[in-house]
């Protein structure tokens, strides 16, 4: 296959041109995702500044709006901790230490459904037989972010087998904490920022806006750098051949 740039003859083998296109466009769809990504956390710092001006809310107050809307919300209000039921959020690590994030059922006063408080972290025994003991107040005062959109990617079940208290869990789904509440949990999460008897650690957003477009300026640059030196090689085969 020939072709001619800048006045010179290029010979390319159909098999290389398609590898060649084919890593530049999975280089260019990368660099896009990256600014996808930057553009969602762009909207997330707004809205997350939006409701840090408005100052926290309690339940009376949310339940005027759609769930939906309400994710990143401060969140203040006083509940019960459905005891004794504590989930341990598995393979989490603060300052370079393994432990979990404790997880827990709380019902508010003046709502109707358990809601999961994301209380903190704990740091994990070397001996991993052996669980942390996790002291918790009946009576808490919840001051945290509340996130409708939580989760993520797991291999494996979800709950450890055994039937005592705390539960080793690697996600938090409701489908497999569900059974054990009296009532099907609020589809959210409120991760407590203040005032937790264990280690506050959650970040709303990890990674800003920027760190994602320079992340997509580097697979851009990649995607032009893989064409030049296709095309490089394949002048430098040319001049070669005559």
């Amino acid at each position: 296959m020939h072709f001619n740039v800048a006045g010179a003859a290029v010979r390319v083998h159909p098999v290389w041109l398609l590898i060649t296109l084919t890593v530049f466009a999975v280089l260019i769809k990368l660099g896009c995702w990256q600014l996808s990504r930057a553009s969602e956390k762009a909207t997330q710092l707004q809205q997350l500044a939006s409701w840090q001006a408005e100052g926290p809310l309690d339940w009376l107050q949310l339940r005027q709006h759609p769930l939906q809307d309400m994710d990143l919300v401060q969140f203040a209000d006083e509940g019960r901790w459905l005891s004794p039921m504590v989930w341990l959020q598995d393979n989490k690590i603060v300052q370079g230490r393994i432990g979990y994030d404790v997880i827990i059922p709380v019902q508010f006063n003046r709502f109707d459904l358990p809601v999961l408080v994301n209380l903190g972290w704990v740091e994990a025994a070397q001996n991993r037989t052996e669980l942390p003991e996790i002291t918790i107040p009946a009576q808490l005062s919840v001051r945290g972010v509340l996130r409708t959109s939580f989760g993520s990617f797991r291999l494996g079940q979800n709950l450890e087998p055994g039937t005592d208290w705390p539960m080793r869990i690697q996600q938090i789904e409701l489908e497999s904490l569900n059974p054990y509440l009296p009532e099907p949990a609020l589809p959210a999460v409120i991760y407590q920022m203040e005032g937790s008897p264990f280690l506050s650690h959650y970040q709303p957003v990890v990674m800003l806006p920027e760190k994602h477009r320079g992340y997509a300026l580097q697979w851009f640059l990649l995607a032009v750098a893989v064409l030049g030196v296709a095309l490089a090689a394949s002048l430098r085969k040319e001049e070669t051949n005559e």
